[in-house]
C-alpha cells in the first residue's frame, strides 16, 4: 500500500501556479478529500499532513526545499517513519504527457526531472511509484525551463485540474495496495468530451459562416 504521497513543486507564491507545481496541486486536492491540513515540519524540510485511513497512518508531503533538493525532504520523512520506497507515490509534472492525461508507473529513470533525480539519490533507488501529470512540451528543448516555470494557459490548467480530479478516484486502490486496479483506473479515465454547441430554436445545426 502507499503510505506516503509526495507532491513536487517549488515553494513561494511566485511559483504557485506554474506548471512545475502540478504535484502540489494534486496533493493539495488529496488533503481536501481526506480533510487534513498541511503544517510546516522542519524535521522533514516541508509541509506535511497525516491522515488515518482504515486505522493506518498515511502521510502527505510537499517538500519546501525547491525542486532540485526534493529528495532531502522525502528521505527524511520516509526514514523516520520506516516507509519503504515501494510505499511512496511521487506526483510530478510530466513534459512527455499532454495536459489532461496522467500515467502511473513504478521505478525507472528520472528522465532528467530534477525532483526525481534528487529523490533517486537520497533514497538510493528509483524503485518508488510515480504519478505523472501531463503538462505538455514546448516543442523545443531549449524552452523547457521557461515552460515549466510559467503558468499554463487557461484551457491547459483546466485540463490538468480535470486529470487531478479523475486520478484521485484511484486513491482507495493505492491505499489498499491494489496497484493494478489503480493503474487501470488512471490509464482508462478519459478527459470529458466537450459539450456540443447549444442549438437555438429553428437551428438546423449547420455552423454559420464566419
Amino acid at each position: 500500500m502507499i503510505k506516503l504521497f509526495v507532491g513536487l513543486g517549488n515553494p513561494g507564491s511566485e511559483y504557485e501556479a506554474t506548471r512545475h507545481n502540478a504535484g502540489f496541486w494534486w496533493v493539495d486536492a488529496l488533503a481536501r478529500d481526506l480533510k487534513v491540513n498541511f503544517a510546516p515540519e522542519r524535521s522533514y524540510h516541508g509541509f506535511a499532513a497525516r491522515a488515518t485511513v482504515h486505522g493506518q497512518p498515511v502521510w502527505l508531503l510537499e517538500p519546501q526545499t525547491f525542486m532540485n533538493l526534493s529528495g532531502k525532504s522525502v528521505a527524511a520523512l520516509a526514514r523516520f517513519f520506516k516507509i519503504a520506497p515501494e510505499e511512496i507515490l511521487v506526483v510530478h509534472d510530466e513534459l512527455d504527457v499532454v495536459p489532461g492525461q496522467a500515467k502511473l508507473k513504478f521505478g525507472g529513470s528520472h528522465a532528467g526531472h530534477n525532483g526525481l533525480r534528487d529523490i533517486h539519490a537520497q533514497l538510493g533507488t528509483g524503485d518508488y511509484w510515480r504519478l505523472r501529470l501531463g503538462i505538455g512540451h514546448p516543442g523545443v528543448k531549449s524552452e523547457v525551463v521557461n515552460w515549466v516555470l510559467k503558468k499554463p494557459l487557461k484551457e491547459q490548467r483546466e485540463a490538468i485540474d480535470d486529470a487531478v480530479a479523475r486520478t484521485l478516484h484511484a486513491v482507495p486502490a493505492l491505499l489498499a495496495g491494489e496497484m493494478e486496479k489503480a493503474t487501470l483506473l488512471i490509464h482508462t479515465s478519459k478527459p470529458p468530451r466537450p459539450k456540443p454547441p447549444r442549438r437555438e430554436p429553428g437551428d438546423d445545426g449547420t455552423p454559420a459562416a464566419t
